[in-house]
């Protein structure tokens, strides 16, 4: 699996750990910036530059995980590329689970998570994207009768 990471400047630090996490632990990475922390820099860039790389290859074996802020404008980039699903986690301060990001590979077969890193620590971060990277996607009919339609849109 190919890995693609993006982060404006309030994603910076969280991506760069957990860009040495999933090294560690054998993941083919292309870092698309930013590669180093700009105050000023516009997170767009970056996002179209990880979707451009996930749209290219629509098998599956190529996923982004891009940071910034709320992660909430990093996806709506994402977004807009066709064949790319982008979900949002900010983590549930709530009730601390990752029930969403299950859902997010299994309903939506999302193969962009967008990490709000405002949000969540490293090691939620780090336990978030292991799951996500793990948790294939149901096949079920429902559900990619959704993605198709979803895919459909122009």
């Amino acid at each position: 699996m190919n890995i693609i990471l993006a982060a404006d400047h309030a994603g910076f630090k969280l991506k760069e750990s957990i860009k040495a996490f999933l090294e560690n632990n054998k993941y083919s990475i292309l870092d698309v910036g930013a590669h180093e922390l700009n105050p000023e820099d516009d997170y767009p860039v970056y996002m179209t530059a990880a979707a451009m790389k996930v749209a290219e290859d629509l098998s599956g074996e190529t996923k982004a995980i891009i940071f910034g802020g709320s992660g909430q404008g990093e996806a709506m980039v994402a977004n807009r590329f066709p064949g790319v699903r982008a979900a949002v986690w900010y983590g549930d301060s709530a009730r601390r689970d990752l029930e969403v990001i299950n859902l997010s590979r299994e309903h939506n077969d999302a193969n962009v998570l967008s990490i709000g890193a405002r949000f969540v620590s490293e090691e939620e971060a780090k336990a978030a994207v292991e799951l996500w990277l793990k948790t294939p996607f149901s096949g079920e009919v429902r559900h990619q009768r959704r993605i198709d339609q979803i895919d459909a849109i122009e």
